[in-house]
């Protein structure tokens, strides 16, 4: 395991808006930051990270923690391989006999796929760089390319040799397992005799990072003229590598793609590099895939605009109009550059220098709209029946633009175009999205489960009891993690069997009010998780302190992390300006502190006299079942509690909530 003393040293040294960072685009939103979930497909942003209290919050998934339930969520990590991520991202050493021989067996398939990938991608570079072999094949193969060593190195280009069992020998004699090597694609069986040999073998290798940097499959490209031999093999599908989620180049183009707001889509592994190389370093690549709505929103995540680069064949343009209006879909900002006498990018990065490729990116890129009518057009001169579906195809792309007002000036601009008038325009653009909701509508009516009950089904209860989860109890929780060490002065009362003591001020923390309210009160809370931290708490309390800071918002559980940052989360914060500009001064909820707890105490203890009212309802109404002794004892419990609800009616009555 790792110790306990290195975990702290990380939660303390990671910071948390760094590190969510490098997946979301994040934007300050006064002492916080907010930006699109990425976990959900949403327009308006509503992910949160709260640096001060080390949480995250997505309000439109549910889901909340610190910064290592983050990257189990964000990038499918267990606990220990979150934290070894963090660890080796602040230079924090995890000394190897703090990892036990139960925690290695017990790696999940992801970390496993993961380790065994890791040591391959090493491996594939060595074999590039210290063999005779892969300098003469290998790495002459990416000189000739144009590509300087130090790219080289920067994307971690390797060569398998041509040799059948060379990386499959060299794992398996580390003590890799075959069954990982083979759920990899590094190693194949032959159904022959049962023999291994490498997948991969005689091919110039590129590793495939994800958004974080760390590998999770490869392309290999032969470099074999045999026109029977496939040109590209890229890893299969596993736990670790799905090529629908993965843009190459993704992890160096991130940073750019964020200062230049733009990101640059490309077909191949050659372009990114060659791109990069000449200072165009915001280009991903869909890896020779179709493009795909979680490739998309990966793009979404650091920018919406987004300028396709095309090497100038037909047939491979006309194909792409499907990932454009997936695209605008998505809400994206769409251009277009195609590149001159049958160059692509990385052809065209090597003809001229760096300042020529970024000017003529510049000024050749056109809006799709633009370029989608200038390639329709030339295919539909002269022929009314084309040119009509021309005009419709290109109606139905912006009316796949989900901002009305985008859409009304891509309306403009096609009328211009096209010589056609705007309305005719804007009518066939009405009905095609009148047209997509119906099938919308009819989707969702066929998907509906017919032995679902309705509402006329569903039967009313006989009498109003507390149903659904306990927010008094969650309420109760966030006021002692926000406040517990602040100070009050409350006037407070005690009663026994004996005797009732007179009310007096005492000065008392906030955590010591609540608890002591719930212990003598017996109330019990209904949700785990409420009863984990209150318990926790009061263990501190007992020897006389509070918990740390980060005890909770750290905590081994994840549970206890993500529920503790939804109860910690505001979507919403008072501006101060409203007392700066406007001299309209409120009042925070710290200084109605007192009014705060005694409503939370209050309201908990409502809902339970209630429950317990109804449960002794339920009981009397099996009266025959029960002897007279239970029966005076369940009604003289119920006129107790009947003075209890009244008194606490009779508070909320005359108490104004805050």
């Amino acid at each position: 395991m790792i110790s306990k003393d290195t975990i702290d040293r990380i939660f303390d040294v990671a910071i948390i808006e760094e590190v969510i960072g490098d997946f979301v685009h994040l934007k300050r939103a006064g002492k916080n930051f907010r930006g699109l979930s990425p976990f959900t497909n949403e327009k308006t942003p509503s992910f949160y990270v709260v640096p001060s209290k080390g949480i995250y919050k997505c309000f439109s998934s549910g889901k909340g923690g610190n910064v290592v339930s983050f990257l189990m969520e964000q990038e499918k990590f267990s606990y220990p391989e979150a934290l070894r991520f963090l660890a080796k991202k602040y230079n924090i050493d995890i000394a190897e006999d703090d990892i036990s021989a139960e925690e290695i067996l017990e790696k999940s398939e992801r970390e496993s796929l993961g380790i065994v990938v890791q040591f391959a991608s090493q491996w594939f570079e060595d074999q590039m760089w210290n063999t005779e072999q892969g300098q003469i094949i290998g790495l002459s193969y990416f000189r000739e390319r144009g590509f300087r060593d130090d790219i080289i190195k920067k994307f971690g280009l390797g060569y398998c040799p041509e040799k059948g069992q060379g990386i499959t020998s060299a794992a398996l004699a580390k003590g890799y397992s075959q069954e990982y090597l083979e759920k990899s694609g590094l190693t194949k069986k032959r159904e022959s005799d049962g023999s291994l040999f490498d997948f991969f073998r005689g091919r110039v290798i590129f590793p495939i990072r994800n958004v974080s940097g760390k590998t999770v499959g490869f392309g290999a490209r032969t470099l074999s003229a045999e026109k029977k031999v496939a040109k590209y093999f890229n890893s299969p599908e596993s736990e670790l590598y799905h090529k629908s989620r993965i843009l190459y180049g993704i992890d160096l183009a991130k940073p750019d793609i964020l200062k230049e707001d733009n990101c640059f889509l490309v077909e191949g592994y050659t372009d990114v590099i060659s791109l990069y190389q000449a200072g165009v370093c915001n280009a991903v690549a869909s890896s020779g895939t179709s493009l795909t709505e979680d490739q998309i929103r990966l793009i979404r995540r650091f920018t919406k605009n987004v300028t396709i680069l095309y090497d100038g064949d037909p047939a491979g343009i006309r194909a792409s109009f499907r990932g454009i209006d997936m695209l605008l879909k998505e809400g994206m900002q769409v251009r277009v550059v195609l590149f001159p006498d049958g160059h692509d990018p990385d052809s065209y990065s090597r003809k001229v220098s760096s300042d020529e490729l970024k000017k003529y990116l510049n000024d050749a890129a056109r809006d799709f709209i633009v370029f989608k009518t200038d390639i329709l057009a030339g295919d539909a001169a002269g022929d009314p029946i084309k040119r009509a579906a021309m005009v419709r195809e290109i109606v139905a792309s912006i009316a796949l633009i989900p901002d009305a007002i985008q859409r009304s000036v891509y309306t403009q601009e096609c009328s211009r175009l096209l010589e056609i008038p705007e309305q005719t325009l804007i009518s066939e653009i009405n009905k095609d999205l009148r047209n997509r909701m119906m099938r919308q509508e009819r989707e969702s009516f066929r998907s509906e489960d017919p032995s679902e009950p309705t509402m006329q089904d569903i039967p009313l209860p006989a009498s109003v009891e507390p149903e659904g989860p306990p927010h008094e109890e969650e309420e109760f929780v966030r006021l002692l993690l926000s406040y517990g060490d602040m100070a009050l002065t409350l006037r407070m009362s005690w009663e026994t069997e004996e005797k009732r003591y007179p009310a007096e001020e005492t000065a008392t923390e906030l955590a010591t009010f609540l608890i002591s309210e719930c212990v003598f009160d017996g109330i019990h809370f209904e949700n785990e998780l409420c009863a984990r931290v209150v318990e926790e708490y009061d263990g501190f309390l007992k020897n006389h302190e509070f918990p740390p800071e980060k005890h909770f918002t750290t905590h081994s559980q994840q549970p206890v992390c993500e529920f503790v940052a939804r109860l910690l989360t505001a979507r919403y914060t008072l501006s101060d300006n409203w007392d700066l500009f406007h001299n309209i001064q409120v009042e925070s909820e710290a200084a109605n502190l007192k009014e705060a707890a005694t409503v939370a105490v209050n309201k908990l203890k409502l809902r339970k006299v209630l429950i317990e009212c109804n449960e002794i309802d339920r009981k009397l109404d099996q009266e025959k079942s029960l002897s007279e002794e239970e029966i005076n004892l369940l009604l003289s419990r119920k006129i107790r509690l009947n003075k209890a609800k009244s008194t606490l009616s009779a508070f909320f009555q005359t108490v104004i909530l805050r």
